[in-house]
């Protein structure tokens, strides 16, 4: 049976799992999240492997780039991905991908530009289903108001993560 490549790694926000297989990054999650267990059953049936404790090319990459992005000299990550889920979550995933760095859009605008906002829980849903945190960047979604809501890294973590993105100091995370 195949494997996925996993690490752990430290970050000041949290500790991440970081996993790779064939050559692409399949994980980049908080470890200590809630539904933890689901989420790697998923990744591990989806492609037909366990999990080993080992290094690899993507996940030596992807750790210089986390590390780029918390010392703010890195704003997009450039690392093969592979999104393990349904097609819809794919296509919030993607979705996702196109919010620029320093910028939040809420649960509501990200099913209109999907085009359809009557699947806003569903987005919703697909949001927090994300196993490639920060990278496919999930913490950029608010509540409709702008509020700081659910996050598998905890509000704690999003806050950071959204405060270390203000460079300009000009969002209303202040307000947090």
């Amino acid at each position: 049976m195949p494997f996925i490549e996993i690490q752990y790694f430290q970050t000041d926000v949290g500790e991440l799992i970081i996993g790779s297989f064939n050559n692409r990054l399949c994980l980049c999650d908080w470890r200590y999240r809630r539904q933890r267990k689901q989420i790697d059953d998923r990744i591990a049936k989806g492609l037909g492997a366990s999990y080993a404790i080992t290094e690899s090319e993507v996940i030596a990459n992807t750790k210089a780039q986390l590390n780029e992005y918390f010392s703010k000299q890195r704003e997009e990550f450039s690392i093969p991905l592979l999104l393990v889920g349904t097609d819809f979550q794919k296509s919030v995933w993607r979705s996702l991908l196109q919010i620029p760095h320093g910028s939040t859009e809420t649960y509501l605008d990200l099913a209109k530009r999907m085009g359809n906002e009557k699947a806003v829980r569903a987005v919703a849903a697909a949001n927090g289903a994300n196993a490639l945190s920060i990278i496919i960047p999930c913490h950029r979604v608010v509540g409709a108001k702008g509020e700081l809501v659910g996050y598998a890294g905890g509000i704690d973590a999003k806050r950071a993560l959204l405060r270390l993105e203000d460079s300009k100091g000009t969002s209303q995370l202040q307000l947090f």
